[in-house]
């Protein structure tokens, strides 16, 4: 991986309970149900298109779209990724900016890292590098990164076919990353699309839709054994299953979320208020102005942005 710059002192790029999350159904729309008023937030939604480039669309609160465009073109070979994780990108000492992230092509998992100019662009100094095979057992992940004055968390989510959610310390060693489990929870069978939506020096949150239609939080403590003492919380009761993908966004001490539903096309905004199970406001703030037809979607993450705050 390349070293490209340093940010607050760390490197920033170099390259449930048991059985409670199972399968249902039920069929609608989710709705909103908290007031209008509140923060004006923004979310970055990633996507990898169906040719390999990085997408950028940007959404406020009032759903319309603020910028849509290709970061970068052909990062990956044309409709290999499955997965991508949190992008994080940001301008770096040499110029330009430095984007970085891990993707799942078919059964493996790559790092990524590339440079553009500011905004994006003409691509240099491009490595997409295979960590390891026997990742096509997988149908979610996502990266949590913590960064302080001292030090940076990067700690990596996948969850299993057969619902075992499996949690993954990366470290750097000069700037070559390496993974190690760290902890695992079963009993997410049921769960049909997640994002992160709270990042701390001691825990990481989840927001999930499940095949049932219903919307929970994980809440999983960093520290404990190898079994991850995570704790589920229903927010919603039904409506949710439309959605394929999720992304979220900080927006005060709450999240602006992204629902994709990938059968319509179609991308829903909401303002979901700080979780606290179903005491959790949720504002529905309409349908996207974009468009959602690309294979893949993450968030983009700014280097020095806020670091999501939702629970």
């Amino acid at each position: 991986m390349i070293k490209w710059a340093r940010y607050a002192g760390v490197v920033a790029a170099g390259a449930v309970g048991m059985g409670l999350l199972t399968s249902g159904f039920a069929a609608a729309q989710p709705t909103g149900g908290a007031s209008t008023t509140g923060a004006t937030c923004s979310i970055k939604v990633g996507s990898v298109t169906a040719g390999g480039d990085h997408r950028l669309q940007t959404f406020g609160t009032d759903a319309a779209l603020i910028e849509d465009k290709i970061v970068a073109k052909d990062i990956y070979p044309d409709g290999q990724v499955r997965l991508s994780a949190t992008m994080r990108f940001g301008a770096t000492e040499v110029g330009g900016d430095a984007h970085t992230g891990p993707v799942i092509m078919g059964s493996s998992l790559y790092d990524t890292s590339y440079l553009t100019p500011a905004g994006g662009g003409t691509v240099s100094q491009k490595q997409v590098t295979r960590v390891g095979g026997g990742w096509d057992v997988y149908r979610s992940l996502d990266r949590s990164t913590v960064v302080t004055a001292t030090s940076q968390r990067d700690t990596e989510y996948s969850l299993h076919n057969d619902g075992t959610l499996y949690r993954r310390n990366v470290a750097y060693i000069n700037g070559v990353p390496s993974r190690q489990v760290t902890g695992y929870q079963s009993g997410y069978s049921g769960v049909k699309a997640m994002t992160l939506i709270s990042q701390t020096a001691t825990y990481d949150t989840f927001l999930m839709t499940l095949t049932s239609g219903k919307l929970y939080t994980a809440h999983l403590p960093l520290a404990g054994g190898q079994v991850i003492p995570g704790v589920v919380k229903e927010v919603r009761s039904s409506t949710w299953q439309g959605f394929e993908s999720l992304v979220a966004a900080p927006c005060g001490n709450g999240t602006l979320l992204l629902g994709i539903d990938k059968d319509s096309g179609s991308g829903y905004l909401y303002r979901v208020g700080h979780a606290n199970g179903t005491a959790t406001t949720i504002e529905s703030l309409g349908k996207a102005a974009g468009t959602f037809n690309d294979p893949v979607y993450f968030l983009w993450k700014n280097f020095t942005g806020q670091d999501l705050a939702g629970e």
